[in-house]
């Protein structure tokens, strides 16, 4: 799972994608679309956009889910959480006692 979700992060549109779900959640295809052209400038397919959500779905940073004939994308913190967790655990010894 790491590998998918390192492999995600490595776009800069998907970091721009994940920015916009994080900033405002639960947006359908359109308005993200319309937020990357809008606000950040980018000329992006809604067929390319729709391959960067199926990449960062895969990876468990967004969920989808349907209500009627719209399909709308949530964030999903956790495999962010995970990874801090992972690497940036606080340990009670001083910076300098940590150093081999």
């Amino acid at each position: 799972m790491a590998d998918d979700l390192f492999k995600a992060l490595a776009d800069p549109t998907r970091r721009t994608i994940i920015d916009e779900l994080a900033e405002r959640s639960g947006q359908t295809l359109f308005e993200i679309c319309s937020r990357l052209s809008m606000k950040h400038g980018l000329g992006i397919s809604r067929q390319a956009v729709s391959q960067h959500l199926a990449v960062l779905e895969a990876a468990g940073l967004v969920e989808t889910r349907r209500e009627g004939r719209y399909k709308f994308h949530d964030l999903n913190r956790a495999p962010l959480r995970q990874i801090t967790e992972r690497w940036l655990v606080t340990d009670a010894r001083g910076p300098e006692e940590n150093t081999p």
